[in-house]
């Protein structure tokens, strides 16, 4: 999707699977939204455009409920001037910083070695060889390099900042925040080579700053060039101004003096004299800078914003994600098929219509469900596990009033992740309807058997998911249920959930 569209399918997303909900979009909003995409799709449209568009019904009617989003919504999701003010700031910077080192004022002479741009040179250099060792190691790595902490901070600089609500304070607070969560994520690529674009342009502007500083005093003031140094002896110091300024000298044919010259410029304390014309040095420097910093900083401005560019227009969401395959299964007139496996438990015909309306809420209303017989306790190794071939998850549903054991409940876990057609997803579920009417004023008791529940299943790479089936309404169960049907391997089995997984 482009930008504009995945920060709209990302705030609409945030706000149907936010937990607690939010009271400004409810299941009726949900359905209206389904029904109004649908009727707008045209025939032969992508699961992506079709995502897309339902998203931005579903703001027309959710934006004028929530101010704060429709604000963000109002803004740009990049302002392009942030490249050229940083540009501006950096070529002024330049300009007026001490380009020609060393001493002004009566003297007006040039200390070849100290001017700033020597340290813009090395600067530069140490900026050449990280994005070198970087994309060398991202190429070892076959993935993408980490970010510098400079790139980090200007990153955190850079980025559009969203007044995000406390998690206390109710409403849609939740959504809002798993909102700034979900685009910091999607965006942090996109986010990353925008500040690599920033920070080259303003290295080059630095640069051209620097070279336009010195030019424009040398136009006003008579700078006589001179050396001076506790350390560096004539040789070093004229070898170091060889092989920093020798490229510029052989292009532009200006010649460097030899060592006797080089070291009539050393300037000793108190001599006064005027040393040799700062001319032919200027226009070296400023050739070594253009060599060096101007023009690979502009490429690489250019290439960062060209990957820039690209993102915008296809940046990656995924797709896979329960909550887009719902999408993609309502659109293209499929329906998920979820078949249970009971355990030691047997669903009362009312925990089986309860099941159904909770599902129907997550996967859509055309969803299907199927229960298979109950399998007895001790008799996981036994049982005829009969899978629909269109099965796109498995539920293995236990009894809170068990206590978990890995070589039964376990073993039964890995049989049915075993038995699932590939790229079915699976997830326990935990009745926990019968132990609350026995124990449901020992909240401690509840959170024990719970936590030995989860042990055991993350145990097996799974993750479990608690639900009453009694009850008339479980608000959390659709996010738990979408947390546990993650990508994950079993121990000792296959990988359970495939790309294509909702």
């Amino acid at each position: 999707m482009n930008e504009a569209s995945a920060r709209d399918v990302t705030l609409l997303q945030a706000f149907e699977t936010a937990q607690p909900a939010s009271t400004t979009w409810s299941a009726d909003d949900r359905a209206w939204a389904d029904r109004v995409a649908l009727e707008a799709a045209g025939n032969g449209i992508a699961p992506d455009e079709f995502i897309a568009q339902r998203a931005r019904h579903a703001l027309q009617r959710l934006a004028p409920r929530e101010r704060l989003a429709a604000r963000w919504l109002a803004q740009p999701v990049w302002q392009r001037r942030w490249i050229v003010a940083v540009a501006l700031l950096a070529f002024v910077i330049g300009i007026t910083a001490d380009s020609l080192g060393g001493v002004f004022g009566a003297s007006q002479r040039i200390n070849l070695l100290a001017p700033p741009l020597w340290g813009v040179l090395a600067w530069n250099v140490v900026v050449y060889l990280v994005l070198a060792g970087a994309a060398l190691s991202g190429l070892l790595r076959r993935g993408a390099s980490e970010p510098g902490p400079l790139v980090r901070a200007t990153r955190s600089l850079l980025r559009v900042r969203r007044r995000l609500p406390r998690a206390s304070a109710g409403g849609s607070a939740p959504a809002l925040r798993l909102f700034g969560k979900l685009w910091a994520t999607r965006s942090s690529a996109l986010t990353t080579w925008r500040t690599e674009t920033v920070l080259h342009a303003g290295a080059a502007a630095l640069a051209l700053g620097l070279i336009a500083g010195m030019y424009l005093r040398g136009l006003v003031f008579d700078y006589r060039a001179v050396w001076e140094s506790t350390f560096l002896s004539n040789e070093v110091a004229h070898s170091l101004a060889g092989l920093v300024l020798g490229p510029a000298s052989q292009l532009s044919g200006i010649a460097l003096p030899d060592l006797d010259a080089f070291a009539s410029l050393r300037a000793a304390h108190g001599d006064a004299k005027p040393g040799a014309s700062a001319a032919p040095w200027i226009h070296l420097l400023a050739l070594t800078l253009l060599l060096f910093v101007v023009l690979p900083r502009s490429l690489l401005a250019l290439w960062s914003a060209s990957r820039t560019s690209l993102r915008a227009r296809r940046l990656p969401m995924p797709l896979d994600e329960p909550y887009f395959q719902r999408l993609v299964r309502l659109q293209s007139g499929g329906a998920a098929y979820l078949q249970v496996w009971p355990y030691a438990l047997t669903p009362s015909p009312q925990a089986t219509l309860a099941l159904r309306g909770l599902l129907a809420d997550a996967f859509g209303s055309r969803v299907g469900l199927g229960v298979a017989p109950t399998v007895a306790y001790g008799a996981e190794d036994d049982a005829l596990l009969a899978v629909d071939p269109g099965t796109t998850h498995g539920l293995v549903l236990f009894d809170l009033n068990a206590t978990p054991e890995a070589e039964t409940h376990g073993r039964f876990m890995q049989r049915v992740a075993a038995a699932l057609p590939a790229g079915a997803a699976i997830a326990v579920l935990i009745d926990e309807a019968a132990f609350r009417q026995r124990f449901g004023a020992l909240a401690d008791r509840i959170t024990q058997r719970k936590n030995a529940w989860r042990a055991c299943c993350e145990s097996l790479g799974m993750a479990a998911v608690f639900v009453d089936l009694d009850a008339v309404a479980s608000p959390a169960f659709e996010a738990e249920l979408r947390a546990a049907l993650v990508a994950q391997d079993v121990v000792g089995t296959r990988s359970l959930i495939g790309a294509g997984s909702a």
